[in-house]
């Protein structure tokens, strides 16, 4: 799993077209004390925890968040934010515990209850994972990268049609969801699975169908990179039909290593 806390909205209210040239940290994030010059006190603690967060300093992240919530202790914002932290150091039971706090707090906060989904992936949990995230999806259909993470979830519980028809939406509402390398905001998007292989396949089986020849090259080039050893069905799959004369996906076919095979019945057909 991997994301990052990017706090780019309060730094939009600092770092104005013509303002002074402001003091940068050695990872070319603006200092904390930089940043928050221009923001009232309450904004300048939060935004103080976000660039510790965006710094990966996890532990003191959580101490900042816990100032705020002194004295705004129902802030369901802040509370999923110190949850993030935690599944980041990785401590699961007090991630849970933030989301569902947060949760009570906002009953339509569909990141925090998507990133209770991410808590029961991490612990292998996956039909209690898709649970929250479907949950998620009823406040939010239009979140790309929440139906990422159910297509995560129903890959792992080998629900292939299911994964494809999540991967495919996530498509849909938003079409550079896969191209992202991190996620953002307050929501946690998973970027692991235990076979990579078919989740590239998949994905361009899902740029395939969408007339996305560039897509579903490069994403069938990571499946048989990754060692997926049905890759080469690509050439008889009706899902490539749209695509399969690309010469950028016969390149990629032309290529079959010898672990290879050649079947026509893929799981998701």
């Amino acid at each position: 799993m991997r994301h990052s806390l990017l706090c780019a909205i309060a730094l939009a209210l600092v770092l104005t077209p013509g303002a002074p040239a402001q003091e940068q940290t050695p990872s070319g994030v603006p200092s904390a004390s930089t940043a928050a010059e221009k923001l009232s006190p309450r904004q300048s603690a939060e935004l103080r925890a976000d660039i510790l967060m965006a710094r990966k300093e996890f532990v003191d992240a959580i101490r900042a968040y816990d100032e705020i919530l002194k004295s705004d202790p129902k802030n369901a914002q802040i509370l999923n934010k110190v949850g993030i932290a935690y599944e980041e150091l990785p401590d699961l039971g007090r991630a849970e515990r933030y989301f569902k706090k947060a949760m009570r707090e906002d009953k339509t906060f569909a990141s925090a209850i998507n990133n209770l989904g991410t808590v029961e992936y991490m612990k292998k949990r996956y039909g209690k994972a898709a649970d929250y995230y479907k949950k998620a999806l009823e406040l939010h259909t239009e979140m790309g990268a929440i139906y990422v993470n159910l297509g995560y979830a129903y890959l792992e519980d080998k629900k292939y049609p299911e994964a494809m028809t999540a991967f495919g939406n996530a498509l849909k509402v938003d079409p550079s969801v896969f191209e992202r390398k991190e996620g953002g905001g307050t929501i946690v998007q998973q970027r692991s699975t235990s076979d990579p292989g078919l989740f590239y396949f998949f994905i361009a089986k899902n740029y395939a169908l969408a007339g996305d020849a560039e897509h579903a090259a490069h994403y069938l080039k990571m499946a048989r990179d990754d060692g997926y050893k049905e890759f080469a069905s690509a050439a008889k799959d009706p899902s490539f039909s749209k695509v399969i004369k690309d010469p950028r996906v016969q390149e990629v076919l032309t290529v079959v290593p010898s672990y290879a095979v050649d079947r026509h019945k893929m799981p998701g057909n």
